[in-house]
């Protein structure tokens, strides 16, 4: 049979429809069927997880699930509400973009007033500190006749570390509560993890409010932005020696810092070390009760009691905390030829993914085979203002053992600043730049692809960023910003010659957003002018042999993979082994419960946490069910540009996560995480993840 999507190529009978996945005949089912018969077994029993209850309630939450979907059944119920026929498409024309207006319900607002106070589930000794003012509950009998019921009879926290830090509020409390309503440890697994940091780079409080207050000091970045500004008035007045009395002090502040950024760039280039990661451990200054994995006593900032006059020793500022041998690099400070370098070199890099790619799924990926891993998109200007939600993106587990984050900014001041701000206040190995972004908010900022048609800003932010970091910088953007005019072939040789370490390529452009296929004769080109810079391609990724024909086929140093991680994130075990996995649902179901797990340990497993791990593994969901199993396609491999046509697995477990339906995908997140709140809603992110 020929390979992919001939309308003309018949197998069995079956006509291969083009973009549509060549699934074998003996599997494929029609639209109706394939619902009819996933809601004909809504009802059984599974009896896949120890704490599954199949219930007849499950049928009642159709009418409450919002539905995305092209064409209403003929057959459809009148019981589907009145919502539910609002978002259902009766055109057929493509979903795509965002659910920008999608009806979206923070997780704290599911307890409204039932939260109990966090000093009565710390079983602090003392008061709390609003007294009488505050919303929360503090009689644990109210709060215990208020509180739903536990949605399983064991804490994955209590049996992994010895202790739930969410006591009586955790969801699964009855495994960890004694008679008296009072947190039980278990004090073996307490002290083997007790001089373990499990997440790094979480802010401190005393941090936060000095950038809240803006009296953090960037030495480093004011005299970087301050040449900027003295090359900018020159350029204007067409006259670099008039009217400055300092010309000479700021003639020598521009070679100083540009001969720091040529060595920079030299030994990028001679980038054929990898040093190894830094063996000291960092205990973090931050709220235990806020990340569930760290079990070490809140530590406290260095410098927490600088005032404003102080604040200029930035060595003060540093939220983390040494502990063990004092080394040279502790006392002594690295020249820019001593900077850490890194071997990128034909290692498997898990893509920045913003929303999906959070800490629980890039555990998932890590244990899986990925070598380089990377927080989601960062604004700095968010970074630089204490924003917790934007410092939890940040987030290091300790398996990532080759760690980076991204940041997303328009402006040299803000990006150098951020970078600074970074360096001296979290442990990670480089710094990525975000040039690729497409979002129309990051973009007519200047930012994300803005900054391609912004060359000199570009410019100066690599090399402030450069300038002000101890640890590589790398970029990654797309080929152009307009369809058919690609400009990063301009852009690269700039990028290379400031001294960036790698730079990541993806193979369309911002117009294009993830249609049509990626180009990579054109990211073989860039490939060839960016040496020996190492750079990575990306895009279409979706088995082991679009990773070799990648690595062969081009001048790539190594394959960023992005959309076919969240479809198959074995595929970083099916690239090292050289095979196609025919992984089983059972097994995919091990790794859904994983993830659950490891969400409950970020997020929490109390009521907040629970529906917050519930979100994300629903959008995760979202891209999960394109996946086709090996077994039931008519030739290897699937195409990331081939949809899934409507089939039966070889087993119910298999079919449901086939299913596109929101419903579906609900049904499986009861599976691990319990019932839904009564007011449930979801909508994915994108139009195109979910139709009926």
């Amino acid at each position: 049979m020929a390979e992919g999507g001939d309308a003309n190529n018949t197998s069995n009978d079956n006509v291969t429809l083009p973009g549509v996945a060549p699934v074998k005949s003996q599997y494929l089912i029609s639209k109706d069927k394939f619902h009819e018969y996933l809601d004909d077994e809504r009802n059984k029993d599974l009896k896949l997880a120890d704490n599954l209850d199949a219930s007849e309630d499950t049928l009642k939450h159709e009418s409450k699930k919002v539905k995305i979907g092209d064409d209403h059944d003929a057959n459809e119920s009148e019981k589907s509400s009145a919502e539910s026929k609002d978002n259902c498409k009766e055109s057929n024309k493509k979903a795509r973009g965002q659910n920008k207006n999608r009806p979206r319900m923070k997780p704290n607002q599911y307890e409204h007033d039932r939260k109990l106070c966090t000093s009565v589930v710390r079983e602090h000794p003392g008061k709390c500190y609003y007294g009488e003012k505050c919303r929360f509950l503090h009689d644990v009998s109210e709060y215990l006749a208020l509180k739903p019921a536990d949605l399983g009879e064991n804490c994955y926290l209590y049996d992994t570390y010895g202790r739930c830090q969410y006591g009586i509020s955790c969801r699964y409390a009855q495994s960890h509560i004694g008679p008296d309503n009072k947190n039980l440890i278990k004090e073996d697994l307490m002290k083997m993890w007790e001089t373990k940091v499990i997440v790094k780079n979480t802010i401190g409080k005393e941090l936060q409010h000095i950038l809240r207050k803006k009296k953090f000091s960037f030495p480093k970045s004011e005299q970087y932005l301050k040449m900027i500004s003295v090359n900018n008035d020159s350029r204007k007045q067409n006259n670099p020696e008039d009217k400055t009395g300092s010309t000479q002090v700021n003639t020598d502040l521009r070679v100083e810092i540009e001969s720091a950024l040529s060595v920079v760039s030299v030994a990028t280039q001679e980038n054929s070390v990898c040093i190894p990661p830094k063996n000291n451990v960092i205990a973090e200054s931050q709220d235990k009760f806020a990340c569930p994995g760290n079990l070490l006593e809140k530590q406290t900032i260095p410098g927490s009691e600088i005032d404003a006059s102080s604040v200029k020793d930035n060595k003060q500022m540093s939220s983390a905390t040494r502990l063990g041998v004092v080394t040279d690099e502790d006392i002594i400070k690295l020249r820019s030829c001593e900077k850490k370098q890194l071997n990128f070199r034909d290692k498997l890099y898990l893509a920045p993914l913003t929303t999906c790619g959070n800490l629980p799924f890039r555990r998932i990926c890590k244990r899986l085979g990925a070598d380089i891993t990377c927080g989601e998109m960062a604004m700095c200007t968010n970074l630089l203002q204490g924003q917790s939600s934007e410092w939890a993106l940040l987030k290091r587990h300790h398996t990532e053992d080759f760690f980076g984050v991204q940041l997303d900014g328009a402006f040299p001041d803000t990006m150098t600043k951020c970078a600074e701000l970074l360096n001296q206040t979290i442990d990670v190995d480089f710094v990525d730049i975000n040039v690729g972004c497409p979002i129309d908010l990051v973009y007519q900022k200047g930012a994300g692809c803005g900054l391609m048609h912004r060359l000199t800003k570009l410019e100066q932010i690599a090399r402030g960023m450069i300038y002000v970091l101890d640890v590589p910088v790398t970029a990654k953007l797309r080929t152009g910003v307009h369809e058919k005019i690609n400009i990063a072939h301009k852009i690269l040789p700039h990028l290379r010659d400031c001294g960036l370490s790698m730079i990541t390529l993806h193979g369309r452009s911002r117009e294009q957003r993830y249609s049509k296929l990626a180009d990579w004769n054109y990211i073989d080109y860039c490939a060839q002018l960016a040496k020996p810079m190492p750079f990575f391609g990306n895009g279409d990724i979706l088995s082991f042999e679009d990773a070799n024909r990648a690595k062969t086929m081009t001048a790539v140093s190594g394959v960023m993979i992005a959309r076919g991680a969240l479809i198959k994130p074995w595929l970083f075990t099916e690239i090292k082994e050289q095979r196609h996995w025919d992984i089983s649902s059972q097994e995919r179901f091990e790794i859904l419960q994983d993830y659950s797990n490891y969400a409950l340990e970020h997020w929490g497993s109390d009521t907040q946490g629970v529906e917050k791990s519930r979100r994300f593994f629903l959008e995760w969901l979202s891209f999960l069910c394109r996946y086709i199993p090996v077994g039931l396609l008519e030739h290897v491999p699937q195409k990331i540009n081939e949809r899934p046509p409507y089939y039966l697995g070889r087993d119910y477990l298999e079919t449901l996560m086939a299913s596109q339906n929101v419903c579906d995908w609900i049904k499986l997140s009861e599976m691990l995480l319990g019932p839904v709140p009564p007011n449930f809603t979801f909508v994915p992110k994108h139009k195109a993840n979910s139709f009926k």
